[in-house]
């Protein structure tokens, strides 16, 4: 479990793991972002080169995929990291 939340993956998916992300967020305080928010990159540095803050891109650590008690593909937020 995360803050809370279970790490129950959907049927399809085979792995929960801890990625480096660009992550698409209105604001920085969020647990969780749907996956549709999320593009996974290969590490830290690819990460921070695609953040754009001004945009609402950021970079960050994520966990996931995960499915949520919705139905719906989440990630959640382990940290986010500034340029």
């Amino acid at each position: 479990m995360v803050n809370g939340y279970s790490l129950d993956p959907h049927p399809s998916i085979k792995v929960v793991t801890e990625q480096y992300a660009v992550v698409r967020i209105p604001r920085i305080k969020r647990e969780r972002v749907a996956a549709n928010n999320v593009e996974i990159m290969a590490d830290l540095k690819t990460a921070m080169e695609n953040s754009d803050p001004k945009n609402n891109l950021y970079a960050a650590k994520v966990l996931g995929p995960s499915r949520s008690s919705e139905g719906m593909t989440l990630y959640y937020i382990l940290q986010m990291f500034d340029n």
